[in-house]
């Protein structure tokens, strides 16, 4: 894993806090996100990917005009050692939030998220009526050679318009989940990340369906 020096840290947490989001290029080495993506190939190809679909526990449902993905949750207890890298990036980014922006997280959940050719995710907000336990949301994109007609891009709703960004190898986007809608734009090529949420977790919740980003 890179360092990275406290000032780019306070970069990256004053923009978060002043603009709901911010955007994170080359925070990994290519080793590591090349090993990220030979293990979420063997998943895909041994088809353990499943449907995604949106609500919680007994509400979930499958609708694939509203969403298209394919997803498989990621447990760092019971993991595939070439994404190590990657959890520790999680506890470090978890501790770094918790220092600067006095969050209280305790915990977070993530998994693989496949986007196959023609398929979106319309304009949604990653909370749950009743449970505001997802903060910040993060992605980290696995797009190799990713042009802008492959399309697949994240769009965020700010307060004062919109931005588009490109879903380009090793990118990471940390936004507010409680406050930015965004969707994913349909795309024209098989769209790859590992997506997650830093959560205030209580005791007893398990994994939630919305988001997929």
């Amino acid at each position: 894993m890179k360092s990275i020096d406290e000032e780019q840290w306070i970069n990256w947490v004053d923009t978060l806090s002043d603009h709901h989001y911010v955007v994170m290029d080359h925070i990994l080495s290519r080793e590591d996100l090349c090993a990220f993506k030979s293990c979420f190939d063997e998943k895909k190809e041994a088809e353990v990917l499943k449907k995604a679909a949106i609500g919680s526990l007994n509400q979930k449902q499958i609708d694939q005009s509203i969403r298209g993905d394919q997803i498989l949750w990621l447990d760092n207890q019971d993991m595939d050692a070439r994404l190590t890298p990657f959890f520790q990036w999680a506890e470090l980014l978890k501790s770094q939030l918790n220092r600067y922006c006095f969050l209280s997280l305790s915990g977070y959940e993530v998994h693989f998220a496949h986007y196959p050719e023609g398929t979106f995710y319309k304009r949604h907000l990653d909370q749950f009526q009743g449970r505001n336990n997802r903060l910040i949301s993060m992605i980290l994109y696995l797009n190799e050679d990713w042009e802008p007609s492959h399309g697949g891009q994240l769009k965020i709703y700010l307060p004062n318009g919109e931005e588009t960004i490109e879903p380009v190898f090793g990118r990471m986007v940390l936004f507010k989940s409680d406050l930015l809608e965004h969707e994913v734009l349909m795309t024209h090529k098989d769209r790859f990340s590992i997506t997650g949420w830093m959560l205030h977790k209580p005791a007893g919740l398990g994994f939630l369906e919305l988001g997929g980003a």
